[in-house]
């Protein structure tokens, strides 16, 4: 199956969660796919945490490894675990968002993803963007359950570069679920899954097609 989309939104909660969830296939779309408008939006950049001071400059840097210009990188000041009682504020965030850059699919955090802040954000996005795909990621470190049903293929160059992207996040050198083995194992099994080299795996949250013949 090919499926396509001239304007692609991948949303994540934190810095590293767009490149952990899907990096590949955002390495994938930036150098092999023509005439894809993509945004990347982070509500959080999590700045009210004095350790974390670099961490803007690292998912600046780990975008422009998976080829996404800064001028393509969104993000927001929401407070890191109290997305929940900004609920209503990320909503409106996001209906912003659909009405300025009109999507055709949406990247947003899996359904067994167990994050308070990461909930927030594919529930809102649920409401925000109705009538469009949605494709759930896996956060490794917070998902419970998680089970890829959608699987797209990426190449050996996509797996590289996003091996490299995570590498920026020199903040988190101490954290497993970002290592070169884990990141190349998950896209492995996924590729396994679908019977190719290395693939990317979402839940699937909402699809909207349109079914043609072949002629």
């Amino acid at each position: 199956m090919i499926f396509y989309g001239q304007k692609v939104l991948f949303l994540g909660a934190h810095p590293d969660d767009i490149e952990i969830g899907c990096g590949a296939l955002l390495s994938h779309m930036m150098h092999v796919c023509e005439g894809c408008d993509v945004r990347c939006v982070t509500l959080s950049d999590n700045q009210k945490n004095p350790k974390l001071k670099n961490l803007i400059k690292e998912h600046y840097n780990s975008m422009q490894v998976l080829g996404v210009p800064e001028d393509k990188v969104i993000l927001g000041a929401f407070e890191t675990r109290n997305f929940p009682r900004d609920r209503q504020k990320i909503l409106e965030f996001l209906y912003e968002l659909n009405h300025s850059f009109c999507p055709d699919i949406v990247f947003a955090h899996s359904s067994a993803d167990i994050h308070q802040d990461h909930g927030v954000v594919t529930t809102e996005a649920l409401r925000a963007f109705r009538g469009r795909t949605v494709l759930g990621f896996d956060v490794l470190r917070s998902s419970y359950g998680f089970f890829p049903h959608f699987l797209v293929e990426v190449n050996e160059d996509d797996v590289e570069r996003k091996v490299q992207a995570l590498a920026q996040y020199k903040t988190y050198t101490d954290v497993y679920y970002t290592s070169p083995d884990i990141t190349r194992s998950t896209l492995v099994r996924y590729g396994a899954l679908a019977e190719r080299p290395y693939a990317e795996g979402f839940d699937i949250l909402r699809i909207v097609g349109n079914f043609k013949d072949s002629i």
